[in-house]
């Protein structure tokens, strides 16, 4: 038998029931806190109706897309020990990790604003992402800014 390169976590994650989108589901099960899927749904289209209003030319479910492509990283910085000295060394990015730290990094930034609910500070997150514009992009530019400061030691990148 062969190795799967998936875990069953993938197999068994079902897309979301008004999108039909994995991706979306995915986003749903990060945004989710002690097992409230449903106050989680609520608040991912509580903010898809908001971007609906604000964004006439695009489905919310292409602005989420398209938020989420923008802000994944190329390359990110790695710490690697050589020689008794560590090393902050860029590399590439894999597909899945891309995905899972650009819905970090959108998760984080909406978060991490306050004054307004959380349905609104998601949707303002995702239509900032989607312009290239917000925290999570400039989250990204961060870490690209780092991986091109250390491109001298992309030689122990092995």
């Amino acid at each position: 038998m062969g190795a799967k390169s998936y875990t069953s976590a993938i197999e068994q994650l079902k897309p979301d029931p008004v999108y039909g989108s994995l991706l979306l589901s995915k986003f749903i099960n990060c945004l989710m806190y002690d097992g409230k899927k449903a106050t989680a749904q609520r608040v991912v289209y509580g903010a898809f109706k908001i971007i609906e209003q604000r964004v006439k030319d695009m489905k919310p479910i292409d602005v989420f897309e398209n938020a989420l492509n923008n802000v994944k990283p190329a390359i990110e910085v790695r710490s690697r020990r050589v020689g008794g000295a560590n090393y902050q060394v860029p590399m590439a990015v894999g597909r899945k990790r891309q995905q899972s730290l650009a819905i970090r990094w959108v998760l984080e930034a909406s978060r991490s604003k306050s004054g307004k609910p959380m349905h609104e500070r998601l949707a303002e997150e995702l239509i900032a992402a989607s312009r290239k514009e917000g925290a999570a992009m400039t989250t990204r530019e961060n870490v690209h800014k780092m991986a091109d400061a250390n491109k001298a030691f992309a030689h122990f990148a092995w």
